[in-house]
């Protein structure tokens, strides 16, 4: 461990062994370590389309399911934010997530969905603990940089539920063409423009999953169905949600100007369930399990509801993982 010259009030660390430290990392504590999901990723993107065959609308939908590696590490403690009439104190948690597919496929069909193995994302990045002096409730933090040229800030709340918490579902229709997200299957049977979406609604996309009976598959009407399903049967006894919002006050998402021109990400929100399950009688400790749901917006081609701008598409990814002991 390596100390530094801060206070001796405040003594501000920086290592990798967070056994050395008393906890400064609060919600984010069970992150810590690595985390494995083997076929157990998805991810559905909308993608301008420049070569669309006739009839189609110059997008398509790309479906991946993913193997990921997500290693955090502790890095740094008492992080002094100075204030006027008090500073604030933070605790940061370094991520590195790599995520390669084991299947892909899109629609209308290109020659551009990718073969498996084939990297798809990279994201190092920072989870922070705000110990003290709470902005609107804020307690965490999460700040992301995207090989894409993407730059993320996102702001939210962590809570601690008996159980798990019920996991919405999540509609992946786009906004700006069409009247209302929220309504499952608006417009999708008689919209032409929405050939993509109907072809994965009538055909979820279901990757490669032997003997599961029953797997729903990636559908565009309910993208976090498969989480619920992953849940069936699994005895979470508590679990710590993490929340986190680009469109929060102060928060953002900056992008380098050919993305912004083209298919701008406008903003990013994500839900971490750090679930403990099992543990028994014979004090066997439970064991870790993470799920997630991230909602990237991308913006392009104009909007034809008469407001201004372009209508927004989203980028769902949804994944379940276990901590390696």
């Amino acid at each position: 461990m390596t100390k530094s010259n801060s206070s001796d009030q405040y003594p501000r660390y920086f290592t990798e062994t967070p056994s050395e430290v008393d906890n400064p990392l609060g919600p984010l504590s069970n992150l810590l370590g690595t985390w494995k999901a083997a076929g157990t990723g998805w991810n559905m993107i909308a993608l301008p389309f420049k070569d669309a065959p006739a009839g189609f609308a110059p997008f398509r939908i790309l479906m991946n399911q993913y193997d990921e590696t997500l290693n955090f590490a502790f890095v740094d403690d008492n992080v002094a934010n100075r204030g006027v009439a008090a500073d604030q104190r933070v605790a940061t948690l370094d991520y590195q997530q790599q995520i390669q597919q084991t299947i892909a496929e899109d629609f209308p069909p290109s020659s551009e969905a990718g073969d498996p193995g084939l990297a798809i994302h990279h994201e190092p990045g920072l989870w922070i603990n705000v110990k003290n002096e709470l902005t609107n409730g804020i307690d965490i933090a999460r700040l992301a940089s995207i090989p894409h040229g993407n730059s993320v800030l996102c702001l939210g709340e962590s809570s601690v539920h008996d159980g798990m918490p019920d996991i919405p579902p999540i509609n992946a229709l786009p906004a700006g063409r069409f009247e209302d997200l929220s309504t499952p299957g608006y417009d999708i049977n008689d919209d032409d423009y929405l050939r993509p979406y109907k072809h994965f609604v009538d055909n979820p996309f279901m990757g490669s999953v032997p003997g599961n009976i029953g797997f729903p598959g990636f559908n565009p009407r309910d993208m976090t169905e498969i989480l619920r399903f992953a849940n069936q049967g699994v005895n979470i006894s508590r679990t710590t949600q993490l929340t986190v919002d680009s469109k929060r006050e102060d928060a953002g998402v900056h992008n380098m100007p050919f993305v912004t021109k083209e298919a701008e990400a406008m903003s990013m929100r994500s839900t971490f369930w750090i679930q403990e399950v099992g543990g028994d009688k014979y004090n066997e400790p439970a064991k870790l399990r993470l799920q997630y749901v991230q909602v990237v917006m991308l913006n392009f081609f104009r909007r034809e509801d008469e407001l201004p701008g372009r209508a927004e598409w989203p980028h769902v990814s949804i994944c379940t993982l276990e901590k390696e002991v």
